[in-house]
């Protein structure tokens, strides 16, 4: 496997663990009225790569479930993130 491959695989893991706790810690946040994360953190964790841990986090915690912005929107995030990745398969495929 190429090394930009297997450090590409180790960032997608790392951010979607973050992604999980910060959707998990923003539960508890809720449900104590404490200080919350905001929601431009939540779709910056997701557009950077933690969509997915996101996005299931969310529906497994019933967490901004509610909200069609996130319910919509993520998944869209996560959409436009596998479209590239296949354009920068096809791409290398072709040119490398």
């Amino acid at each position: 496997m190429p090394w930009y491959l297997e450090w590409s695989l180790l960032y997608l893991a790392v951010i979607n663990v973050i992604g999980c706790i910060v959707t998990v810690y923003d539960k508890i946040c809720a449900k104590r009225n404490k200080w919350r994360v905001s929601e431009k953190t939540l779709f910056v964790l997701s557009a950077i790569g933690g969509g997915l841990s996101v996005y299931i986090t969310m529906l497994l915690i019933r967490h901004k479930t509610k909200h069609k912005r996130f319910m919509v929107g993520i998944p869209v995030i996560i959409a436009l993130e596998l479209i590239l990745i296949m354009v920068i398969t096809v791409w290398v495929k072709l040119h490398g």
